[in-house]
Order: structure tokens, then sequence, then C-alpha cells
């Protein structure tokens, strides 16, 4: 087989080559490009030290020196070069004690996490595949280098990898190599919040979330990085509306919804609250009354945990609290208003396509009549924003100097009238002009 390798990335290995080194693409992008996939990067391996690759390019970076890698700039492009290497022990199950560069292929590919990954290609000699990886891509599984043990063993974080590939791929995960990762969960406490985090993200982004559930929670892996995600699996709803335990239902919603990493994380999210607010009524049906109001601390707690930055937490918390938003039965452009006040025209739109991932993972009872509902009432908050009508206080006709120059001395009683005066105009938007906000001011100095 043939793979088209960039301009860029051709002339570095050219130059190793002509200097008498080998030099290979490796990795990831063999992988992505066997399966005719486009790769985001394109990494090299080679045998040349790496003071022998900083003396045989112009510009380089030092990007990882104690582990050979050597980033080369190639016409304004990055490109790391890696020397063969055999890694040391793994005492902190992250990264090897110490490394030692190697003259052999064939033992750097060894030490690798996973076949799919474990493949080597130049024009010259080709594919270089010692393990198999072309038989895994088309078999469509996961399945790690040589023992799954030692591999896990070497690098925790290898067992998210492991779950994210198959998510990312709709792989299956070998059975041993799914053993190993059951074995080794507990190694996962070792890794950093940052990396479980990112490889997190990326399986609940990709096409499988479920796979959160089938490799992640039946495994145990769950219980060590996401505990609150095994208290919503565990969680039953004996309700007409839900087919699906809290975990399962949160995956769907996941998966009913774009995949931008935070709207992903508020659909996981919102119902966190469920199993600690779960009550059986007398005919043996389930509610889980204020489960938005517990569940908002909860998301913010894990996503603080994980360390996301704060406009993410931000804008989670707040669509984990509002996601239940009652809209009533029929439409009403008040109760609009009053919500886009609520919730902020900002987080509006999110909030409706949470909302329609909420309903599809539902059962089918009434669900059509749900979403036509919220699909009318999308689209008439978007005409009311184009009617300009009041919903925010930036919305109304007057504004906190205006009311200084009527007589109000500057303070907290401005902040007050101005909430006072957007509670009437929500409810009778036509008194939203600047000469009847203004009289009704006259008329508070007055009394």
């Amino acid at each position: 087989m043939r793979i088209d390798i960039p301009d860029n990335a051709n002339s570095i290995l050219k130059i190793l080559h002509d200097n008498g080194y080998e030099a290979y693409v490796v990795g990831g992008c063999v992988r992505d490009a066997c399966l005719k996939k486009t790769p985001n990067d394109w990494d090299i391996t080679t045998n040349a030290r790496p003071e022998r690759v900083k003396e045989l390019f112009t510009k380089t970076i030092d990007t990882g020196l104690q582990h050979g890698t050597v980033t080369v700039r190639m016409n304004h492009e990055s490109y790391e070069v890696t020397t063969y290497r055999v890694d040391g022990d793994y005492t902190d199950h992250r990264r090897p004690d110490k490394v030692t560069f190697s003259m052999s292929l064939a033992e750097d590919l060894k030490r690798r996490d996973f076949t799919i990954n474990a493949m080597a290609y130049n024009d010259e000699e080709g594919l270089i595949d010692y393990y198999d990886g072309i038989g895994d891509l088309n078999k469509g599984i996961i399945r790690a280098v040589g023992n799954a043990y030692e591999r896990f063993d070497e690098d925790a974080l290898r067992i998210l990898r492991a779950m994210r590939f198959a998510a990312q791929l709709g792989f299956s995960i070998e059975e041993e190599t799914k053993k190993a990762m059951s074995d080794k969960a507990e190694f996962l406490r070792d890794i950093s919040v940052e990396r479980i985090r990112e490889e997190l993200t990326k399986l609940l982004i990709s096409d499988h979330p479920r796979l959160l559930y089938e490799d992640g929670y039946k495994l145990g892996i769950t219980k060590i990085i996401l505990p609150e995600f095994d208290e919503m699996i565990n969680t039953t709803q004996e309700n007409p509306h839900h087919c699906y335990n809290v975990g399962m239902h949160s995956l769907v919603a996941v998966e009913n919804i774009e995949a931008d990493s935070t709207l992903r994380w508020a659909a996981f999210l919102h119902d966190v609250g469920k199993p600690k607010t779960k009550t059986m009524d007398e005919e043996g049906k389930c509610h889980f009354y204020d489960h938005a109001n517990v569940g908002e601390p909860i998301a913010a707690s894990i996503m603080t945990r994980l360390k996301f930055d704060n406009e993410s937490i931000r804008r989670v918390k707040k669509l984990v609290f509002y996601h239940g938003y009652n809209w009533g039965d029929k439409l009403s452009d008040k109760v609009i208003r009053r919500a886009t006040n609520k919730v902020g025209k900002e987080y509006m739109e999110d909030l409706f396509k949470l909302q329609k991932a909420d309903v599809l993972a539902q059962s089918e009872l009434l669900r059509e009549e749900k979403l036509a509902l919220l699909s009318a009432i999308a689209d008439r908050y978007r005409q009311m924003l184009k009617e300009e009508q009041p919903m925010s206080l930036s919305d109304l006709a007057v504004n906190g100097n205006d009311l200084i120059k009527a007589g109000i001395k500057p303070g907290p009683k401005i902040g007050a009238i101005l909430s006072n005066f957007l509670d009437l105009v929500i409810e009778n938007p036509e008194l939203n002009s600047r000469e009847e906000l203004i009289s009704r001011v006259e008329n508070l100095i007055n009394e």
C-alpha cells in the first residue's frame, strides 16, 4: 500500500535518509491514513539521535529532548521527530523513569500502546506492521501491543485512550485488553485530572459516547474517575416518560446534541442530581423533585475537579439548572420573556438544544408533542428578538443615567427601579418606552 505523505514531512524523511539514517512516519498518522482519514499530525521516528536531528535541520525546538523528541519546523509547519527508544520502568504508571535510545525500529514500536498505533511507513519500504495493526483496523479491534498488562502498567492513561479510540472509531476492545483495563483501573488514580478530562471529553464528543457505559462502567473504570456516573447508572426511572436509567438517558441525550464539548458535558450532567432526589409515590411511580437545583453544584464540583475553565463551568451550571424549564403547555410570549430574563440570551439557544436532546432520550410518550412545542417556542423566541421585545435590562428604554437625570440619587435604588421596570415590561411590553418609564420615575419622586 502507498500513503500520500505531505511534502514537508517527506522532505524531513529525505534529509534523514540522505544522511544515512532510517526514518518513518509513525503512529496515529499511519493509522488515519490507512483508514482514509486526513491525519492531524505527521509524527516521524528515526534512529538519528536528537542532537544529530538538531544539526541536520535549520529550525528546531527542544520539545522533549530527554525523551528523544525534537520539533522540526519546515516551511512554517511543525513536525515531531523522535529517536527510536526503549523505555525503562514506569513507577508512576505514566512516564518512564528513564529512556534509552535504540537503533531498532522494532524495539521502538514494541513500546507503543495499541497495534493500530504501532505501524510505521516510508515510501521506500512501505508499511512496517509487526503487530498486525492493519488486521485489527480491518476487524475494528483495539488491541494492546504485546502484553496488555505491561502496557497499562507503563501508562494507565492508555486505559482511557483505549475507550476513546473505540468510541471515535466505532471499534470494539479485544477481550484480553479489556481484562487488563479492568484489572489495572486503580492506576488511573496516578493520572493527572487534566489528562483524564481530555480523554473523557474526546469520548463524549465522539460518535459513540455510549461506550462510556459499555467499556467504562462495566469494566469498573468510571467508579475510579467518575463515580457520580455509576450512581446515575444505578438509578432507575420508573416513570412512563422514561425508558432508560439516569446514566443511559444522559448518554443518549449526549448522542442527540451537537458535538460541542461544553454542550455534551451539559447533556451528560443535566440529570446528575437525580440519584440524590429520587422518591417513589404510592402508585410506584418515581419522581425527582428539585433535581436540577441539586444537580447544579454537583455538576460544578465534577467540572472543577477535572479542572475545566471557568467559562465552561459557568455555561454547564446554567444549563443544568434550567434544563427542565417549564414552558407550560402552550406558546406564551410572556413566559418566553421571563425565561430569557432568568436564563440569559447568551444561553437560550443552548437551552433549546439541550431540551430537545433531553426529550429525544426519553420514552416515546408525547414525544412529538413535546418536540413540536419546543420548536415553536424556539421559533417564537427568535422572532421576538427580531421584534426587539424587552427580555433583559439592556432592552429597557431607560438606563441608570436616565434615572439619575430624572432625579434619582445614585445608589442601590437605581438597580431596584430598573429591576421593577423590567418586571413591568416583561408583563406589558407596550409600556417599554422612555416617556412611559420616565413618567413613572417622576411619580416615584413625587410620592
